[in-house]
């Protein structure tokens, strides 16, 4: 359930960055780690409050997807897609450290799980708390697909309550987001989404079952997300978790 120390930036957002910014950002990183970046990109949400093109969100990831694999491997053909160009003989400042770099996805789509699938080395459930979640996208992904991820706000506390109240009130500003991109929920119009379907928040012992729930139900990696009680969480969870 533990892996060496991984490095990348939140994932990236080909809506809001060009891709030539994100393998330049990755590359960057990947040099300062020693290589132990990898390259997270994702199709985001409330981008309508920017005034942003939302409009065909795969093709943009795709295409972005092919833009950054192109200039870490050092290729200089250019490359000339729906949404992005890349022109003949571009590239990076400086050679990378690495040619390839790990990709992750982040997804609750099948069609980009499709995607995922052929491309990235995990697909990330990001704001996910749910092993039903977890199961239909590995039906999604295969059984021989790319790693699944998942991470959830965490809060840890000898009150279960007071935790998950605290919880509550950190994913509340986008609790119906991602309520309402669960296909396994069957919400009812106005329904509040369960909160424990979002969030991994309890005592040490109701964290490390929702935990390890999650890792039979097939996640390959949890991420405790913005922990509070991480006392708790590294003296009591995380040695329930290594049983």
């Amino acid at each position: 359930m533990t892996e060496r120390v991984r490095l990348g930036p939140a994932a990236l957002n080909p809506q809001t960055l060009h891709p030539v910014e994100i393998a330049g950002q990755v590359a960057s990183l990947d040099l300062a780690s020693g290589g132990r970046a990898y390259c997270g990109m994702v199709v985001g949400s409330w981008l309508d409050r920017l005034g942003l093109d939302e409009r065909r969100p795969l093709t943009r990831l795709r295409e972005a997807v092919e833009v950054v694999r192109r200039l870490l491997a050092g290729e200089r053909d250019g490359f000339a897609g729906e949404i992005f160009t890349l022109e003949p003989e571009a590239a990076l400042a400086y050679a990378p450290l690495r040619r390839e770099v790990p990709l992750s996805i982040g997804t609750w789509r099948p069609r980009a799980a499709a995607f995922a699938r052929d491309v990235a080395a995990e697909v990330k459930i990001g704001g996910s708390a749910n092993p039903e979640m977890v199961r239909l996208m590995r039906s999604w992904l295969g059984e021989h697909g790319p790693r699944i991820v998942v991470g959830a706000v965490t809060v840890v506390d000898e009150d279960g309550a007071l935790a998950r109240a605290h919880a509550r009130a950190k994913v509340q500003m986008y609790l119906d987001v991602v309520g309402g991109l669960d296909p396994t929920l069957e919400l009812g119009a106005g329904e509040t989404p369960p909160l424990e379907k979002f969030v991994i928040a309890g005592t040490p012992e109701e964290v490390a079952e929702h935990a390890l729930a999650l890792y039979e139900a097939g996640v390959a990696r949890l991420e405790f997300g913005d922990p509070a009680g991480l006392d708790l969480l590294c003296d009591r969870v995380l040695p329930l978790l290594r049983r």
